[in-house]
């Protein structure tokens, strides 16, 4: 448990380093959209996790969102799937709703998980097959639900995108309500709490999802594609993360539809 420890240590680390540095100024830019942002913080916080775990562990390797481990195409040894701010958006706008994100996975096996609430200070966590945890308190199983006395999250954009969108509205209209937190790790976290019975995601990359996997794997949650495949560690996936009752229902209304499915293939490359 040397690597779990020594990982809680160094997100609470890196936590510390956000919020200071939030005190300065720092400049915002852009990806590949306008709406896409990455910021100072976000490059200085992948550095200094990259740097403290190369310390520590200089045979382990790293894949980061800001460009550290591009070049990893297998899943052998020790992989630190990191999300500096996972949330830049909510980071750049409300100063609040935004996360670090660790997925630790020891030749393709899940090690352990961990998100930080950065402002709240809260750090959820879990070592495989030795429970979740919220700091120090150990978080219960979470219920199971159906679709219709569900609060469910997902992306209004996905909603609205022609070509997949209409197994989002069936979703979303039979659910008892949506919301949007903005940040991927969060709305895992809120499926691990029970705020949130299930999370929909068209598209996230390895360090939107190896964190949170692992955490609602150990409250009894699941992760497949919005069509039930298994999650590809290492590639961009479609994410439904949820209780197994509702996951059943829900993803049924993705595969039955054809355009959903066909689109699907070719946006990730299947």
């Amino acid at each position: 448990m040397e690597i779990y420890k020594f990982a809680q240590e160094t997100i609470l680390e890196a936590g510390k380093f956000i919020r200071q540095r939030m005190t300065e100024e720092f400049n915002i830019n852009s990806k590949q959209n306008p709406n896409d942002l990455v910021t100072d913080v976000d490059k200085e916080t992948e550095n200094f996790l990259n740097n403290r775990i190369e310390e520590r562990y200089p045979e382990h390797r790293i894949l980061g969102e800001e460009g550290h481990g591009r070049d990893i195409t297998d899943t052998r040894g020790v992989i630190w799937i990191v999300d500096p701010i996972d949330g830049t958006l909510n980071f750049v706008h409300q100063m609040e709703n935004f996360a670090i994100s660790v997925g630790i996975y020891i030749d393709g096996n899940p090690y352990a998980g961990l998100i930080l609430d950065v402002m709240k200070g809260d750090l959820y966590h879990a070592a495989f097959e030795h429970g979740a945890y919220k700091n120090d308190q150990l978080l219960p199983d979470i219920k199971e639900t159906n679709l219709a006395t569900s609060l469910i999250s997902t992306n209004s954009n996905w909603v609205i995108r022609d070509g997949i969108n209409m197994p989002f509205i069936e979703v979303v209209r039979n659910a008892r309500s949506t919301r949007s937190l903005g940040s991927a790790a969060l709305e895992f976290v809120n499926v691990a709490r029970g705020t949130s019975s299930a999370a929909l995601f068209y598209r996230l990359h390895p360090w939107d999802f190896a964190g949170g996997i692992i955490i609602l794997e150990e409250v009894g949650g699941i992760t497949t594609t919005l069509l039930g495949d298994d999650i590809r560690l290492l590639d961009t996936n479609s994410i439904i993360a949820s209780n197994k009752t509702i996951h059943g229902e829900i993803i049924e209304h993705f595969k039955k539809d054809g355009p959903f499915i066909e689109n699907h293939k070719k946006f990730h490359r299947l």
